[in-house]
């Protein structure tokens, strides 16, 4: 397995949309498995085929604590959302360390196939609902900071392309001293 590069907002990448999958093969389950070690990694609970730089409909997640209850939707759809909402502190690994509340379905019923192609659904509320409704966020072109308003969404966008740039010279700082 390897370890994959996680795209950072305001990425114009993050913003394509997702292809179906239409090939259940090795490539898939080879896909599947770096993108979990990748989100472990981070560390993160969810990750989107997108954020690294792959445009198929491609999710893991894993919200338990112990990280052993990976969940990989492919072609993830929603069949069903409450009429109830709430607001959970979502935060991105395309994001890093920028947190803030988003409105969203208080449960969701999802229809997804795994690696083999097997169709299946599941009921989530809490955590798992939040973690799926972001990550198909991504699959569509959109990251969570697009529910803030413009003023908090130019301040992010700010500072992690300051933080780009700060980074890229200290880098180049330690490549000039060798």
């Amino acid at each position: 397995m390897s370890l994959l590069n996680i795209l950072r907002y305001p990425d114009p990448r993050l913003h394509k949309v997702a292809k179906p999958v239409t090939v259940f093969d090795q490539r898939l389950k080879t896909l599947a498995a770096n993108m979990a070690e990748t989100m472990y990694d981070a560390p993160g609970v969810g990750l989107a085929a997108t954020q690294v730089d792959v445009h198929e409909q491609v999710i893991v997640i894993d919200v338990s604590d112990a990280h052993d209850q990976l969940q990989v939707f492919i072609n993830p759809e929603i069949v069903w959302a409450s009429e109830e909402r709430k607001v959970y502190d979502e935060g991105c690994l395309s994001v890093p360390g920028i947190y803030d509340g988003v409105e969203r379905p208080a449960r969701v019923k999802v229809r997804a196939k795994d690696v083999d192609g097997k169709e299946f659904e599941v009921d989530a509320d809490g955590l798992l609902a939040v973690c799926i409704q972001h990550e198909m966020d991504h699959l569509k072109g959109k990251v969570f900071v697009e529910y803030l308003s413009p003023l908090k969404r130019n301040r992010i966008k700010t500072k992690l392309l300051k933080e780009e740039r700060e980074l890229k010279r200290d880098q180049k700082k330690v490549v000039g001293a060798r």
